[in-house]
């Protein structure tokens, strides 16, 4: 509930942060703006523009090739036993180059008493991204089936590397790639995506990297799908595989079930229904995801 309170008191602050942040691009005559509503995604969890589990080939912020845009998020998941809040930034160059920054914080509640590890014991990590263009486009290319397709790699260092050694995990700091496609049919108002991430993370990282049952890459499948209601409104639904790597603790692939909201042309909110399947021993984690987006 802190987090949910948390998000709320954002909710008050992000659009004057992004307003500031576009009149200081004004003043050094830097152009911003120009995308379609809801066309630079949503923030991930992990920061990168695209849906609320994976990432999209589109590049954040309202950018054309013609200029710099940039959004900031927060985003807070309730479950049965735990809460989670991610919060950073991210960047976009001429809507072809994409730097991203993310806290995530991770807060096992009465499971880290249970588990030994004292009320409210929280897992906490810092996410750098980045993500690159490299064919097609999105929303442009409608007299073609090839997709937008980008490139990206994530670095993360989780905070806990004594509590991760100890229930099995490699280590506390890891590196993952990723191929994403995006294809937007605007006749139809559909989205549609699929991402090939290259990954060893337990728990996106929180819980550090490879395992005792498993310590190399694997690569995982994710896909995304859209129904634009209207130019403000989109739902749909995502699925993310995940590896398993730690024999303490089974995991399982993510799904959830989504609607967007442009509030204006700088604010979405987004809200969904998450199944995270079994986390650190507890199943049947599921419960509602809610996050802001501000961008320009």
């Amino acid at each position: 509930m802190p987090r949910m309170i948390a998000l709320l008191v954002a909710m008050t602050m992000l659009p004057q942060l992004v307003a500031y942040a576009q009149e200081s691009s004004e003043t050094l005559d830097i152009e911003t703006g120009g995308k379609l509503r809801l066309t630079r995604g949503i923030s991930t969890i992990e920061g990168q523009g695209g849906g609320g589990l994976t990432p999209w080939a589109v590049i954040t912020g309202d950018e054309t090739d013609r200029g710099i845009g940039g959004t900031a998020h927060v985003t807070a998941v309730e479950l049965p036993d735990y809460s989670f809040l991610s919060y950073g930034g991210a960047i976009g160059f001429y809507d072809r180059f994409e730097l991203s920054y993310t806290r995530q914080e991770f807060d096992t509640q009465d499971v880290g008493a249970a588990l030994g590890l004292g009320q409210g014991f929280t897992f906490a990590q810092d996410i750098w991204g980045a993500k690159l263009r490299v064919a097609g486009d999105a929303v442009y290319d409608q007299d073609t089936w090839l997709p937008q397709i980008a490139v990206g790699a994530n670095w993360k260092r989780a905070d806990q590397g004594a509590v991760i050694g100890a229930i099995g995990g490699a280590d506390d700091e890891g590196w993952e790639t990723y191929t994403t496609a995006t294809k937007i049919l605007l006749d139809h108002s559909i989205l549609l995506n699929g991402t090939l991430r290259w990954t060893n993370a337990n728990q996106t990282g929180l819980l550090g990297y490879g395992g005792n049952l498993n310590e190399d890459h694997e690569l995982m499948g994710e896909f995304s799908a859209g129904w634009m209601l209207s130019r403000e409104l989109i739902i749909g639904g995502e699925y993310r595989m995940k590896p398993s790597n730690l024999a303490i603790a089974k995991e399982d692939d993510w799904i959830d079930l989504y609607a967007a909201w442009a509030i204006n042309r700088h604010v979405t909110l987004t809200g969904a229904y998450v199944d995270l399947g079994s986390i650190a021993t507890f199943d049947n984690q599921r419960g509602l995801y809610l996050s802001l987006q501000a961008g320009f």
